[in-house]
C-alpha cells in the first residue's frame, strides 16, 4: 500500500511534480520483465528522504517496467526493519529496497551482534542519490551560528536535545560526531521518521535537529527552522549563505547520506540489469534530476560521466561499512546509548 502524510502532502506534491513522469515510455530491454506488481521497501516513514527519493522513481519506473511499483513503509530500527523484510524475500526481482547509509552501513557497527541480516545478504542495483545533512534550530534558540550552538549547549550541559529521524541513521551519527568533536552534552532523542521529528522541532520541544536537507529544506527556506551548516566539503547550491561544518569550525564533523536500490543477494542477474538500465535513463532525464537537485540532491558518480553500475554500487556500500563502522567506534554510540 503506498503510505502518504497529510501534514507533507505539499513536499511530496512537489517532489512528485515532475514532467517525465507523464511522458517516459514503457520499454522492453533486456530479458526479465516483471509480472506482477514491484513493491518498493522504505524503511521510514513518509515524507522523509527515503520516501521522498523512492516516490519520485515509482511512475516513470512503473512506466518502463510495465509493471506497477508500490511503495511499503516499513519504518522501524534506523531502517533495520524495512530492510530485513526484503533481505528475506524471495529472490524474483519482484521485491527491491530503497538502501539508505543507516541500514546499508552505519547499523552493522551500531547493532552488533543484533542485526538481523548481513551484508551479503543484498545485491546492489543503482546508487540513486546523495545528500548532505543539515545542522539546525527551532527559532527559539539563541544561535545563529554553529559556534554559537556549541557554546550554548556547554553552557547547559545535558539540558538540551539533538533529534534525529532514528538510531543508528547518519543524521544520529552526524550528531554523535558533533558531541565527540565539540565535547557536547546534548541528549539524543530518535524518532521513527523525519516527519515526525520535524514536527517536534518546530513546535519547540526539540531544540536542535539534524536532518537530509531534502525533507527539511523547505522548512529551513521558510524560516519554521533555522540551518546553522550542511555536512558536505561544500557548501549547497540550495543552501548558499549556509556554511559548511568545516567552515563553522568543525571540519570532523563531516557526512554525506546516500539512497540506492538494492534486492536480495540471489535476485537474477537479467533482473538487476533490467532495473538498474531502467533506472539511469529516469535519472538522466533533465527534468527529473532537476527535481532531485531542487531538493539538495547530488548525482551519483560512480562511473565516468556520472551514474552506477551494479557492481560500482556493492563496492561503494562495502567501503561505506568499512568507514562508517570505524565512526561508530571512535564515536562510541550504540543502541541503548543513544
Amino acid at each position: 500500500m503506498v503510505n502518504s502524510h497529510p501534514s507533507r502532502r505539499a513536499v511530496l506534491s512537489a517532489a512528485l511534480a515532475s514532467p517525465v513522469l507523464a511522458t517516459l515510455p514503457a520499454r522492453a530491454q533486456g530479458t526479465w520483465s516483471p509480472n506482477r506488481p514491484v513493491r518498493l521497501i522504505v524503511g521510514f516513514t513518509p515524507a522523509g528522504t527515503t520516501d521522498i527519493a523512492a516516490r519520485l522513481l515509482v511512475e516513470p519506473l512503473s512506466q518502463r517496467l510495465g509493471q506497477q511499483v508500490v511503495i511499503e513503509n516499513r519504518p522501524g530500527a534506523g531502517g533495520n526493519v524495512g530492510a530485513d523484510v526484503v533481505a528475506k524475500a524471495d529472490p524474483d526481482g519482484h521485491t527491491i529496497l530503497m538502501q539508505t547509509i543507516s541500514s546499508g552501513a552505519i547499523n552493522y557497527q551500531l547493532y552488533a551482534p543484533r542485526m538481523p541480516y548481513k551484508p551479503e545478504d543484498f545485491a546492489g542495483i543503482s546508487l540513486v542519490t546523495r545528500v548532505p545533512n543539515a545542522i539546525f534550530v527551532n527559532p527559539n534558540v539563541p544561535a545563529n551560528t554553529l559556534a554559537e550552538l556549541v557554546a550554548l549547549v556547554k553552557a547547559n550541559p545535558g539540558k538540551m536535545n539533538i533529534g534525529s529521524s532514528g538510531v543508528g541513521t547518519s543524521l544520529h551519527m552526524t550528531g554523535e560526531l558533533l558531541k565527540l568533536a565539540a565535547g557536547l552534552d546534548l541528549t539524543h532523542v530518535p524518532f521513527r521518521g523525519a516527519g515526525p521529528m520535524l514536527q517536534e522541532m518546530i513546535a519547540g520541544r526539540i531544540e536542535v535537529g539534524v536532518d537530509n536537507l531534502p525533507s527539511v529544506i523547505n522548512h529551513l527556506r521558510e524560516g519554521r527552522l533555522r540551518p546553522l551548516a550542511v555536512t558536505t566539503a561544500t557548501r549547497s547550491p540550495q543552501l548558499p549563505d549556509v556554511p559548511t561544518t568545516a567552515e563553522a569550525g568543525q571540519p570532523a564533523v563531516e557526512a554525506t547520506a546516500w539512497f540506492g536500490l538494492v534486492g536480495p543477494a540471489r535476485m537474477p542477474r537479467p533482473a538487476i540489469q533490467r532495473i538498474n538500465t531502467e533506472v539511469e535513463a529516469i535519472l538522466n532525464e533533465p527534468a527529473m534530476w532537476a527535481r532531485f537537485a531542487e531538493l539538495g540532491g547530488m548525482r551519483a558518480d560512480l562511473v565516468p560521466g556520472g551514474g552506477s553500475t551494479p557492481e560500482t554500487f556493492d563496492t561503494f556500500m562495502r567501503n561505506e561499512i568499512a568507514k562508517w563502522s570505524d565512526a561508530v567506534r571512535r564515536s562510541g554510540a550504540t543502541v541503548e546509548g543513544s
